[in-house]
């Protein structure tokens, strides 16, 4: 697959891992549109993160609405745009119902999504980032998002294994798994010239790229310029 052919890239990885920060330069340096994931308009998240038993099937439903309006509306954006960039996968889903639903709300949930799947338009390439659980702690803390912070060091790292064990089984695209814990590829422009190539080349199985620590100096981001215009839900409550 050469690089023209390569239209829609899905960036995916654990809370804190830098998926949203990757779709942005990547959305930058390609021109591509960008399509982030609606997190902090979830009204359960906080109540979930200080009882996740509780509001566990809430907070699922509403993000999976979400995800699949946005998702349904990709198939339009394909028609007028040249790449896309997307910060989430629409199947991790499945990771958050996996790790928080009782087996009956799991049952329940597996029947919705079976039907709606189907009409989600699927990845030219996914890049999956890792990162060791105490590498996402610290990214957590350091962006300061206040519900983060109530976040459980056992969750996140039980977060962190699902989404291993679901990308180590994962089929459906090309996928790249990249090892975050050596690089930033927000403060080295290295970083990021050689992890774009690399996605731009990938178009078959799975390839994991594990970087050695850059020896460039770490450069302050530059001023975020205005954001391109990214995919609307249609008819979610927030």
């Amino acid at each position: 697959m050469a690089e023209r052919d390569i239209r829609y890239i899905a960036i995916e990885g654990v809370i804190g891992v830098g998926k949203t920060t990757l779709a942005r330069l990547l959305s930058e340096r390609l021109g591509a549109e960008l399509v982030l994931e609606e997190v902090e308009e979830n009204p359960f998240l906080h109540e979930f993160y200080q009882d996740r038993a509780r509001w566990a099937f809430q907070t699922q439903m509403h993000f999976l609405f979400s995800r699949y309006q946005q998702q349904r509306g990709l198939h339009q954006l394909d028609l007028f745009v040249q790449r896309l960039v997307s910060d989430y996968l629409f199947q991790k889903d499945r990771i958050f119902a996996g790790l928080n639903l009782t087996d009956t709300e799991l049952a329940l949930y597996e029947k919705i999504v079976k039907q709606i799947e189907l009409e989600i338009p699927k990845p030219d390439v996914v890049v999956y980032l890792q990162a060791s659980t105490e590498t996402l702690l610290a990214r957590i803390q350091s962006r300061g998002r206040p519900f983060e912070k109530e976040m459980e060091r056992e969750y996140l790292k039980a977060l962190n294994e699902a989404y291993n064990y679901f990308f180590f089984h994962y089929t459906d695209a090309p996928l790249l798994v990249v090892q975050t814990d050596a690089i930033d590829f927000l403060r080295r422009p290295s970083d990021l010239d050689d992890l774009v190539k690399r996605i731009l080349v990938h178009h078959e199985g799975t390839v994991y790229y594990a970087p050695l620590p850059s020896q460039e100096p770490a450069t302050e981001p530059r001023p975020k310029k205005a954001p391109r215009r990214r995919a609307k839900r249609q008819g979610v409550p927030a």
